[in-house]
C-alpha cells in the first residue's frame, strides 16, 4: 500500500469517525466535563437560555454561516465536493431512522455550498 493510499484511508476513517455522531443526533445524554450525566431526577442541570442569550446565539450563527459561505466561495472544487459528500453521508441511509434535525442539517449544508457558488466570481470592491 502506498503512502498516498494510506493517507487517503486514514483521512476517510477520520471523516467517518467525526461524522458518526450524526447517526444518533438528538439521542445523546448531556454530560459534564468529567463524563457524568447532567440529568438528575429527569431534569437537566443545564439552565434554560434566556431570550437575550438566544438572540446572541442567533446572531453568532448568522455570522458563522456568512463566514463559512465566504470560505466556501474561495474553496477548490474538491472541498465543495467533500462538503456535498458529508451532507450525503449524514442524510438518511437505508436501515437508519431519519432524525428531523439531521435531515435539516444535511439540507442546510448543501444550501451553504450553493449560496457560496454565487460569490465564486465576485471581485471585492
Amino acid at each position: 500500500m502506498t503512502q498516498r493510499s494510506r493517507d487517503a484511508l486514514e483521512s476517510a476513517h477520520l471523516r467517518l469517525r467525526a461524522l458518526s455522531r450524526w447517526d444518533n443526533e438528538g439521542g445523546a445524554i448531556p454530560r459534564d466535563i468529567h463524563g457524568g450525566s447532567m440529568i438528575v431526577d429527569g431534569q437537566s442541570e443545564v439552565p434554560q437560555l434566556t431570550n437575550a442569550e438566544l438572540v446572541q446565539l442567533r446572531i453568532r450563527v448568522i455570522a458563522l454561516e456568512n463566514v463559512v459561505i465566504a470560505l466556501l466561495a474561495q474553496a477548490p472544487d474538491r472541498q465543495l465536493a467533500l462538503a456535498r459528500d458529508m451532507a450525503a453521508y449524514i442524510s438518511p441511509r437505508p436501515g437508519f431512522t431519519p432524525h428531523p434535525l439531521t435531515v435539516h442539517a444535511a439540507a442546510e449544508m448543501l444550501h451553504l455550498v450553493e449560496r457560496a457558488l454565487h460569490f465564486r466570481d465576485v471581485v471585492p470592491s
